[in-house]
C-alpha cells in the first residue's frame, strides 16, 4: 500500500508541476473560460490572476459575465476582447469541444489556439476531446478551483487573501454551498485552509447572497416557470422548456436555469430535473440535477454529447426541439436507472 501511495503521490505531483513548467517562461497569459460562465469557472480565472500576480494575465469570456455573478471581486477584469497576443492560454473547468464552440467558431481565435501553448486545467469525469494541441491537467474534484487551489500548494505559489476568497467562492458555487455529493472530508480540509488564508465563507455567502436577491419581475417570472413544468416517468422527471423569448429578456438579470432547477428538484418523487433552453439557430442546450439517490446526471448529459457530475451536468445539442429532448429523456432514463 505504502508503494502505491508513492506512486500516486508521484503520477500528482507530475501532473501538478505541468503547470509550473507551462508558465515558466511566459510573460503574458490568457485565461479562457467557455460560453457559459459559471462560479466555478469565475472564480478559477479570477484566482489564477492573483495567483500569476508576476504575469501580464488577461481574462477572457466569449460572453459578459452575467450580472448574477457579479459578486466575484475584479469580476470586470474579464473582457470578451480576444487577446492574440498573449504567450500561452490556459483554459478552465472544460475540456470539452462543444462548450469552446463559439470560440472555435472565429477563424482568428481558432488560429491563435491551434498554434500557441495551450494548458487545459478541468475537473469533471467528462472525456478531453480537445482537437488542438494542449497540454492538460484534469482531475476529478469537486471544483475547478479545488483543483487550482491544490496545484497552487503543490507548487509553492503563494496564494494571499483575494486569491483565497476566489477559489473559495468557485469551490462553494460548484458545491451548492459544500453540500453536494461530490464533497468530501477533504474538501472541508480545502475549506479550512482556505478560511486561515482569509477567506470568511460568511462574508462571502453575504454578497452572494446580495447578488442573488431577486426583483418583482424576476419573482413573478419564476412563478410562469413554476407553472410550465411538466412531469413524466410517474413524477421522477421534471422538465421546463425557456425558450429564446425568456432567455433575451431576463438571463442576464437572473438565470432561468439556477431560478428553477432546485426548486424542481425538491418536489416530492422528483429524482432528475431538466431545464431545456431552446434558441433561434437550433441550438439547445440542458441543465440536469439529480437526486443523491439517482445519481445519472452525467450519463444522462453523454447521451446528448454533454458530461459533468453524477449529480449535476449539462449537454448542447443542435437540430433538435424542447419535445424531442423530452421524449429521448423518457426512453433512456429507464434503462440508465434500471440498477440504481
Amino acid at each position: 500500500m505504502l508503494i502505491i501511495s508513492h506512486l500516486v503521490r508521484d503520477i500528482i505531483y507530475n501532473m501538478y508541476s505541468k503547470f509550473s513548467e507551462f508558465v515558466a517562461d511566459k510573460n503574458s497569459l490568457c485565461i479562457i473560460q467557455a460560453e457559459n460562465p459559471d462560479g466555478d469557472s469565475l472564480g478559477s480565472a479570477i484566482a489564477l490572476d492573483y495567483l500569476l500576480a508576476d504575469k501580464d494575465v488577461t481574462l477572457y469570456c466569449p460572453v459578459d459575465i452575467p450580472k448574477y455573478l457579479r459578486y466575484f471581486t475584479d469580476w470586470s477584469r474579464v473582457t470578451n476582447e480576444f487577446n492574440y497576443k498573449a504567450d500561452g492560454y490556459i483554459i478552465v473547468d472544460t475540456a470539452a469541444e462543444i462548450l469552446l464552440s463559439k470560440l472555435l467558431e472565429d477563424v482568428a481565435i481558432k488560429n491563435r489556439l491551434y498554434s500557441a501553448p495551450v494548458l487545459v486545467i478541468d475537473h469533471h469525469e467528462t472525456p478531453d476531446d480537445l482537437n488542438f494541441s494542449h497540454e492538460s491537467i484534469i482531475e476529478v474534484r469537486p471544483a475547478c478551483a479545488d483543483l487550482i487551489y491544490k496545484i497552487a500548494v503543490d507548487q509553492n505559489i503563494a496564494i494571499d487573501k483575494s486569491a483565497a476568497e476566489a477559489i473559495f467562492q468557485g469551490i462553494l458555487s460548484d458545491t451548492l454551498g459544500l453540500v453536494s455529493a461530490s464533497v468530501t472530508a477533504d474538501t472541508f480540509e480545502t475549506a479550512a485552509a482556505l478560511t486561515r488564508l482569509g477567506a470568511n465563507i460568511s462574508e462571502l455567502e453575504d454578497r452572494r447572497r446580495e447578488f442573488m436577491k431577486k426583483s418583482p419581475r424576476i419573482l413573478a417570472y419564476k412563478a410562469k416557470l413554476i407553472d410550465r413544468i411538466e412531469y413524466s416517468l410517474d413524477g421522477k422527471l421534471a422538465t421546463v422548456h425557456i425558450p429564446w423569448d425568456d432567455i433575451r429578456e431576463y438571463s442576464d438579470e437572473y438565470n432561468p436555469n439556477v431560478l428553477i432547477l432546485e426548486e424542481m428538484r425538491l418536489v416530492e418523487g422528483v429524482d432528475i430535473a431538466v431545464a431545456v433552453k431552446t434558441y433561434p439557430d437550433g441550438k439547445v442546450t440542458g441543465k440536469i440535477r439529480t437526486s443523491h439517490d439517482m445519481p445519472v446526471a452525467e450519463k444522462l448529459a453523454g447521451y446528448f454529447g454533454g458530461g459533468g457530475h453524477p449529480c449535476a451536468a449539462g449537454f448542447r445539442t443542435y437540430d433538435t426541439t424542447y419535445e424531442d429532448v423530452v421524449r429521448d429523456l423518457v426512453k433512456i432514463i429507464p434503462e440508465l436507472t434500471a440498477n440504481e
